[in-house]
Parts: structure tokens; C-alpha cells; sequence
């Protein structure tokens, strides 16, 4: 399930929001009042849905969406002048007030968009990704997802498969150990 991330000025909005997707299955990942705490949450999570209520100082959703609209789906919530100010199509935007109702099926929606683009692994790369992670974990006592996300952040910077990373510490293991 992506990762969702509440962004607002507003902490009374952002619990009420946080509410609403909890009692309808949803976990959101991390609340965030300003925008340079969003982006070291975006950075942090790698990828994601993150929900923005009206704006943020230092934070335009346009901005947001040019840094790392490869990896988030962004829904904006917000009175009409904010939405028109907002010149990315690829942002979805809710006009306030909104029913909660509107706002689960959007959350819904950029749930799937958010997995139709992830990378599906064969069985055969699902292995080798396990067994590299957990080369990972007794070499450098790291937990598991401390593993997985070190390896996906390598292979994300180098532009490479997650699988092709995990075959290069495999490999790299066998030769330290002939």
C-alpha cells in the first residue's frame, strides 16, 4: 500500500483528515506542518501519496510535483483560488469544503494510480532481493525494512533495478568469501 503523508498548516485539519482515512482503512505515514518537513518526509518515504490541505510556506505543489512527480501522486485540497494557482495537471485537486466521502475516493484512486506504476518483481527477482536483503542484515545488523530501503535508495541514485543491485551484492559476497 503507498505511503501516505498529510501536509497542512492546520494541525486541527490534519488530525480530522488523518481520522477520516483511518476509519476507512487507510495508514497514514507522517503529518507535516511546513513545507521543508514534507520534503525530508518525501525524501525519507521515497515514494508515496502525499495529501496537501490549502498551502504551505515554502512549498508550492507545482514544485512538489516537477521534484518528484515520478514518484508520488499528489492530491490538493483546497479553496478554488488556491486550486487555479496550481498549474500541473498531473495534480488531482479537491475544491474545500469537500465531503469526506470525495476525498476517500480520490485517496482511493491515487492508491491504485501508485500501484499500477511500481515495478513488479518475477518470483526469481523477489528471491534474489531477499537474500541480498539479508546478506544486508547480518553484515551491517540492520533490520529489515533499514535493509530493503538502503538498497532501493543505491539502486535509485545509480538508475538501476533493484533485482540488478541485489545480484551485485550477492556476487560481491561470494568473492569475499572464495
Amino acid at each position: 500500500m503507498a505511503r501516505i503523508v498529510i501536509a497542512g498548516a492546520s494541525e486541527a485539519g490534519r488530525e480530522q483528515l488523518n481520522g477520516l482515512l483511518a476509519s476507512s482503512g487507510f495508514s497514514v505515514f507522517r503529518m507535516c506542518a511546513s513545507g521543508s518537513e514534507l520534503r525530508r518526509t518525501i525524501n525519507e518515504c521515497e515514494d508515496g501519496i502525499v495529501i496537501l490541505m490549502g498551502t504551505l510556506p515554502g512549498c508550492k505543489p507545482d514544485e512538489l510535483q516537477w521534484d518528484y512527480g515520478e514518484r508520488l501522486q499528489i492530491l490538493l485540497i483546497g479553496k478554488p483560488i488556491v486550486l487555479e494557482d496550481c498549474e500541473s495537471p498531473e495534480i488531482f485537486r479537491l475544491p474545500i469544503p469537500v465531503s469526506g466521502q470525495a476525498v476517500i475516493g480520490a485517496v482511493n484512486m491515487l492508491s491504485q494510480l501508485h500501484q499500477m506504476r511500481l515495478p513488479k518483481r518475477s518470483g526469481d527477482d523477489k528471491q534474489i532481493v531477499e537474500q541480498a536483503k539479508e546478506l544486508l542484515m547480518r553484515r551491517t545488523r540492520c533490520s529489515e525494512p533499514e535493509a530493503h530501503r538502503a538498497m532501493q535508495q543505491y539502486a535509485m541514485r545509480h538508475g538501476m533495478k533493484m533485482a540488478d543491485y541485489a545480484k551485485e551484492i550477492i556476487a560481491s559476497s561470494r568473492r569475499t568469501e572464495e
